[in-house]
């Protein structure tokens, strides 16, 4: 696997841990390692814990890539787009352990997972596309309205509005917070080994089929983004 994620295996979970540069930028080399990391949980059977470092989740796509060309930032964006689709019908479990700050697809990542733990602290989650001049991709409206409590979702695609760990709580973005780096480690290998004992015929039964009208919209949204 690629040193750009920090890959390891325990009783009941498969842990991706991001490491690539200050604000673990999404590359395509890092979504093709957590799709080989996906791979390998599918595998062992184990539930998926995707962490940062501490104070840093991901600050989202690689800028540098976005800055090689438009072909550049498409094959990005689609291999991002997939992989969130990828992680929303996922047979395991998904536990996003988010260590701080989580930007743009680092916010995706916490929308596509099962189950969000976020540290409480002056950390920002957001989606800050439109703040720099982007507008928004189908995939990216279609996760967040699937996702995000409906209050927040002009609020946060519309308007870029940032939240601390507490906002983000209410907003849909995280399902429970906790006071330290240690605690997050903690809090998510507990929930790994309860989720570890459900059926697993059962979870994935059941998180495809709830699902399901989310999943045909982002289908959809991947080939709107892809005539752009």
């Amino acid at each position: 696997m690629s040193d750009l994620i920090e890959y390891s295996e325990a009783e009941h979970a498969v842990t991706l841990r991001l490491n690539n540069g200050k604000v673990n930028a999404l590359s395509p080399a890092v979504l093709a390692a957590i799709n080989e990391g996906l791979d390998r949980a599918e595998a062992v059977a184990k539930p998926v814990i995707i962490t940062g470092r501490e104070g840093m989740f991901s600050g989202g796509y690689d800028l540098t890539v976005m800055q090689e060309g438009i072909d550049a930032a498409r094959a990005m964006v689609d291999a991002g787009s997939r992989l969130t689709r990828r992680m929303l019908a996922h047979p395991q479990p998904i536990i996003a352990a988010c260590n701080g700050h989580a930007i743009a697809k680092g916010a995706f990542l916490l929308l596509a997972s099962d189950y969000r733990i976020g540290v409480e602290g002056n950390f920002k989650i957001s989606l800050n596309e439109v703040a720099i001049g982007m507008t928004m991709h189908h995939v990216g409206i279609e996760l967040c309205r699937g996702r995000l409590a409906p209050v927040y979702f002009n609020r946060a695609i519309i308007n870029a509005e940032m939240f601390d760990p507490q906002a983000a709580l209410t907003a849909g973005f995280l399902d429970s917070t906790v006071a330290d780096e240690n605690e997050l480690q903690q809090a998510a290998a507990a929930l790994a080994q309860q989720m570890a004992s459900l059926n697993r015929d059962a979870f994935k039964a059941t998180k495809v089929k709830a699902r399901k009208q989310q999943l045909d919209a982002l289908d959809w949204a991947i080939e709107e983004d892809n005539k752009m």
